[in-house]
């Protein structure tokens, strides 16, 4: 069943979908098992230009943005003993689509509705669709109250502008209020310390591997717990965005499982979760596997764990750890191991030990990424090269030996007290997916600034009397471009204050009115569409 029914899928997203909305058969998934998964959207499908959701992009955080080319699929499934049915047993799988990585969000919201769902039927789908349909839009910044069958649940999406590492707290509201409320202490967080439990030790070379966008397989017993360590490492490098491809749940008869699985080539930048015991073969040639046991909270501290040699990895029956010949740039930092220890020892709750790792995350990837945005911030011209007579600047290109001499006086050692080769990690991550990523969208927020540095100084001439010492052909020529920079300014979302668009639009109609009347009326109909 699809619902809304006018929902439209090519056969090929529905047949993803299919295959992934259940474990495999191996998993042993008895009762009701939560996770999620993502796909590519077909070529063939038209992609709005102008939807009212890009609009919403521009304030989010980068690791929030939505990728056009990828759905993400959250599931509910549950599977009981059930004599009278043929096969012994109800299956079944309540899954939203949607195109926002909520992890968190779309989970609560399917935690709530699907039991019911089994219980009830198609109908009860209507009424949770209806309850949507009175959603406000998913503004960044603002407290967002959604009603789901009964209850409120009462959020707030992150903005671009929140410092990172910092998440404002969701009051939850008055018993007075009629309907029962849920405050969501986020939208899009996994349980960071649950996660890594597993590869405890290995935290800081993961958070290299994942930096560097090497390609890695998580071997889990259960899709819940696939999904769940492909979104926490996607996750560690924030606010980072890991630009190339993560499939939380991948299956045999995945539309990729050719592309991702050949041996004619190396493997892709990918982080794959799987659960099949076939991919133990299959991805044997991969430089780095993740294979974990039932991810369980520790009650005792985790012993000390060597990184594996991938040639010990023959099945799935191999003990959960590591495998990998990967060297790390960076020396080990014990504290944060001895931190976390602690905790364990203390019996301190997994929310507070998440904190305290996605902080650990937060300040090795500013470490990091500090000495790029300093070197990239370099690359913009000076204010006083900007002419409004002239067509906006270059930006200076990125020279990777500038960047290096940049290390020694202002490097990652003016934040961090790690030591190790932090040249040489530098050196691998400029050749990175999502060091291109990174630099491509820098690069257009300062392109951006400088077309509305020139649209400032073009505000602040006296056009009027430019266009009275110049032709007719000239001047309408610059009315011409005018009006296609306000447009320009408008499509791009230029950060252009509201002022300067209203005195250049100020300029541009003075400029046609000194102009003769045939010309005036030309020009007024020019460009207003």
């Amino acid at each position: 069943v699809i619902y809304p029914p006018h929902s439209k899928l090519t056969d090929k997203e529905k047949t993803n979908i299919c295959y992934l909305s259940f474990p495999d058969s191996n998993s042993g998934c008895l009762g009701d098992t939560q996770f999620c998964f993502r796909f590519r959207r077909s070529s063939g499908r038209k992609v709005s230009l102008c939807c009212f959701l890009d609009q919403l992009d521009r304030d989010l955080p980068v690791y929030l943005k939505k990728d056009p080319a990828y759905y993400y699929g959250y599931v509910y499934f549950r599977q009981v003993r059930d004599k009278s049915l043929k096969r012994g047993y109800f299956q079944k799988s309540l899954v939203l689509i949607s195109k926002l990585p909520y992890v968190h969000l779309f989970r609560t919201m399917l935690k709530q509705i699907a039991p019911e769902y089994f219980e009830k039927s198609e109908a009860f789908l209507e009424a949770v669709c209806s309850d949507v349909d009175r959603w406000p839009p998913p503004i960044p910044g603002k407290i967002l109250h959604l009603p789901v069958t009964g209850i409120i649940m009462k959020l707030r999406i992150p903005t671009y502008r929140d410092k990172p590492g910092t998440t404002p707290i969701v009051q939850n509201m008055h018993q007075a209020d009629a309907q029962i409320s849920m405050a969501l202490p986020t939208v899009h967080e996994v349980d960071l310390f649950r996660c890594f439990c597993p590869v405890f030790f290995h935290i800081q070379m993961l958070w290299e591997l994942v930096l560097l966008g090497e390609p890695l397989v998580v071997m889990a017993p259960s899709p819940s717990e696939s999904s769940e360590t492909v979104l926490a490492l996607v996750s560690c490098i924030s606010p980072l965005k890991y630009c190339s491809d993560f499939r939380p749940y991948f299956t045999i008869h995945d539309s990729e499982f050719k592309e991702y699985t050949t041996r004619t080539q190396a493997p892709p930048s990918v982080i794959l979760g799987v659960t099949n015991p076939f991919f133990a073969k299959t991805l044997q040639h991969w430089p780095h596997i993740i294979r974990i046991g039932d991810i369980k909270l520790p009650g005792e501290v985790p012993k000390q764990v060597k990184v594996k040699k991938l040639k010990n990895l023959k099945t799935l029956d191999s003990k959960p750890g590591v495998y990998t010949s990967y060297k790390p740039y960076l020396n080990k930092d014990e504290e944060i191991v001895k931190q976390l220890q602690k905790g364990v020892q203390q019996k301190r709750p997994t929310e507070a030990q998440s904190v305290i790792l996605r902080r650990y995350f937060l300040e090795l990837t500013e470490s990091f990424i500090i000495p790029l945005e300093r070197y990239v911030a370099s690359l913009m011209p000076l204010q006083k090269c900007i002419s409004p007579w002239k067509s906006p600047p270059q930006l200076r290109q990125f020279s990777q030996d500038d960047f290096m001499k940049t290390l020694e006086k202002a490097g990652p050692q003016l934040t961090s007290g790690l030591k190790g080769d932090w040249i040489g990690l530098y050196r691998h991550f400029l050749k990175s997916s999502n060091f291109d990523g990174w630099f491509r969208s820098r690069q257009k927020e300062m392109t951006q600034k400088l077309e509305a540095l020139h649209l400032e100084a073009l505000c602040n001439e006296n056009l009027v009397f430019w266009s009275q010492k110049h032709t007719e052909v000239e001047t309408v020529d610059l009315v011409l471009k005018l009006k296609n920079k306000l447009l320009q300014a408008d499509r791009e979302q230029l950060p252009v204050k509201t002022d300067t668009l209203k005195k250049l639009q100020t300029h541009i109609n003075d400029i046609i009115l000194a102009l003769p009347d045939d010309l005036q009326d030309i020009l007024l109909k020019t460009g207003t569409t």
